[in-house]
């Protein structure tokens, strides 16, 4: 049947579900490391304006550190058949390739990085560059708030479509990475309080969100979903994404927070229907990447251990009863 096994779902382009059939909440669950970052990471690591052959060397390098950390993470117990690597080809081909050899379920980025509207890395060649690694999942990161500009989001839901339609003859599983920046108004009506803005705002916008694009026709496997403080907003969210009998997924994102902030969300979204896992980055692996790039961490091996630790240490919350 094809990399779908791996989360227990059916290829894209097999039948949705009736009632009463498995559902997403009857998968397995997925925790993924998420390593795709690009110009965040050049960022993380102190890299200003175009990386020199030094830095791109360095950035390839420490890209397989968090990749050897995981390993570790598995050989400490982290179920490999539920685990996965989420990571970007630019600096971290090697990455694909070693998960692909070792069969570790993987994800890659289709998204040009760092954009405010979503447009595609090779353009109109992104099928090669998929076929090309031949990932577990295809990732796609956009940007999309429904009280935004109405000519942006038009755009952006034209691409998804094209890239949902591909998609759906392909072997490759759908990951949709959400993220609903406020818009000037939006952040007025709280003051200017981001935290205000997430708890009182955000719930609302991304089922809102998550809607619209479901009636253009772009239904992933999995929702990257921003974490949220409320069980009943957890609940909200999963109740839009698993609507009509459809069978995707929601996976809790870290957004770079402290690990005790993404243990609330996790919290939050732990054993509610329709959330299956996590896809979670900077929070695990940032500090050991700046400590290896600077040389503050003694040894790779302690960077490892810090990035194997941290991994499991979500893994372990996430299936505590």
């Amino acid at each position: 049947m094809g990399p779908m096994n791996f989360a227990g779902m059916e290829p894209r382009n097999s039948e949705r579900p009736v009632d009463g059939e498995i559902r997403t909440n009857d998968q397995h669950d997925l925790y993924l490391l998420a390593c795709d970052h690009r110009r965040s990471f050049e960022r993380l690591i102190g890299v200003d304006g175009t990386p020199t052959d030094e830095d791109v060397r360095l950035m390839k390098d420490v890209k397989h550190l968090v990749w050897e950390g995981f390993e570790r993470a598995l050989a400490a117990g982290v179920p490999r058949a539920r685990a996965g690597i989420l990571i970007d080809i630019q600096y971290g081909e090697q990455v694909a390739r070693d998960a692909k050899r070792a069969g570790i379920a993987f994800a890659i980025p289709i998204e040009r990085s760092d954009q405010k509207e979503f447009q595609f890395e090779h353009g109109d060649r992104f099928d090669e560059y998929v076929d090309e690694f031949g990932p577990t999942f295809v990732k796609a990161l956009v940007r999309y708030n429904p009280e935004g500009d109405v000519e942006l989001n038009a755009r952006q839901r034209g691409r998804l479509q094209q890239l949902s339609k591909w998609l759906s003859e392909k072997p490759y599983g759908f990951l949709f990475e959400l993220l609903v920046p406020p818009e000037a108004r939006q952040l007025e009506g709280v003051a200017g309080d981001l935290a205000r803005y997430d708890i009182e705002l955000r719930p609302n916008l991304m089922r809102s969100a998550i809607e619209e694009l479901q009636e253009a026709g772009i239904d992933p496997d999995l929702w990257k979903i921003e974490g949220l403080d409320s069980r009943d907003d957890c609940r909200a969210i999963a109740d839009v994404v698993l609507r009509d009998g459809r069978r995707s997924g929601c996976l809790v994102l870290g957004r770079g927070a402290s690990l005790e902030r993404v243990d609330d969300w996790l919290r939050a979204a732990r054993g509610v229907p329709g959330y299956v896992g996590f896809a979670i980055g900077r929070s695990i692996f940032a500090d050991a990447v700046t400590g290896m790039a600077t040389g503050r961490l003694g040894s790779r091996a302690v960077a490892q251990a810090e990035i194997a630790g941290n991994f499991s240490r979500f893994v372990s919350l996430w299936t505590d009863d």
